[in-house]
């Protein structure tokens, strides 16, 4: 039958065997560093880190959750029992998470140390082989740990921070956290760098290999929850500004369709006023005519006229074609008088055969 979880049955995975620990480790505590106290208080007892603190045979056993920690207990050397029994409570769903032992400064030798830059791939192998001539003592002697604090010779060296303590210091109360079931997983010091840890790889108590594996699949689903939520924001903005695009494309094309649309009907007007003004500039043909009534004289014939931007031919037949030239002169509006063709008899009625162009504008107002 399926049992119901409670919240109190929650557990961050422990992080001590993780592919890319540190990074998951360096998240959860800036996570943690943002969270309310109450909250990173709710962790601690949750996914408790206990910090040993040895003095001689005593020792200070705190609770730590991101930078702050609390003091819940004692421990000693003398007196056997787990540290869940010396911090006050025994609930096997509350085993630490990772205990620390947290040595003194003073316990601890610093040296600086200067090594080839090809060692960087391997440099607590490397520095193991010469910790005899890099410190006073031998390696089955001492703990000791060392990290890379910059580049020298343009380059070409390390320069080492080297960490050095005794075994004998610390080697029961590392047997006292074995024997009271919860291993020391980091040696430290006060005053250390993030992440030192002057226990040998194969000193460090190791989880199942299930165990692990479910660690790490939760941490990296933590972190894929994690990156969906920040990426989620730039799809959701990615995808609006494809719809914008894509409305401001189709506005686009309606602008320059209406564009296209104003332009042809502006030219249709302006071709229509063009013919408007042209129409409006040629004179009347009824005016000519009735010019033409008025000055041509009695025996005048007209048998064709014809009318062209202006230019007018006439032809036909006159008893005095001679004198219609300075007759149409007198018209008002007409000008540039002229016979297209000699003027010629005709034999059958005795007038005169004519053709005769002119310039035919409007005439002016009276």
């Amino acid at each position: 039958m399926a049992r119901a979880l409670s919240l109190n049955q929650l557990k961050l995975p422990a992080l001590g065997t993780v592919p890319g620990a540190d990074i998951v480790r360096r998240w959860r505590g800036m996570l943690l560093r943002c969270v309310p106290h109450r909250v990173k208080r709710w962790f601690a007892l949750r996914n408790p880190t206990l910090v040993v603190i040895p003095e001689a045979d005593d020792a200070q056993l705190l609770r730590q959750f991101g930078d702050e920690r609390e003091l819940i207990g004692g421990l000693d050397l003398r007196t056997p029992g787990t540290l869940l029994d010396a911090a006050g409570g025994g609930n096997a769903k509350q085993a630490p998470q990772e205990t620390w032992i947290e040595l003194p400064a003073a316990d601890v030798l610093l040296r600086k140390v200067t090594l080839p830059v090809q060692v960087r791939g391997n440099l607590r192998q490397v520095v193991s082989y010469e910790i005899d001539r890099l410190t006073p003592f031998v390696l089955d002697d001492v703990y000791f740990d060392a990290r890379v604090a910059g580049t020298l010779a343009r380059g070409t060296k390390l320069d080492v921070t080297l960490a050095v303590c005794r075994r004998d210091r610390v080697a029961d109360w590392l047997e006292r956290l074995r024997e009271g079931r919860s291993p020391a997983s980091r040696l430290t010091w006060a005053g250390a760098w993030p992440d030192a840890n002057l226990l040998p790889p194969e000193e460090r108590p190791r989880r199942s290999r299930i165990g692990a594996l479910t660690s790490a699949g939760l941490a990296a689903l933590a972190l894929l929850l994690l990156a969906a939520t920040l990426v989620s924001p730039l799809w959701q903005k990615s995808r609006q500004q494809e719809a914008l695009e894509r409305d401001l494309r189709r506005m686009r094309i309606a602008a320059e369709e209406v564009e296209k649309v104003r332009d042809d009907l502006e030219r249709a007007r302006l071709g229509s006023v063009e013919v408007l003004q042209r129409k409006r500039s040629q004179p009347r043909m009824t005016d000519l005519l009735r010019e033409l009534t008025d000055l041509l004289p009695d025996g005048t014939w007209v048998q064709s006229l014809n009318v062209r931007d202006g230019e007018v031919d006439v032809r036909g037949e006159s008893t005095q074609a001679t004198a219609l030239i300075g007759l149409l002169e007198k018209g008002p509006g007409i000008s540039e008088v002229s016979f297209r063709s000699p003027v010629m008899q005709v034999a059958n009625t005795g007038q005169e055969r004519y053709q005769i162009a002119f310039t035919y504008t409007h005439p002016p107002t009276q």
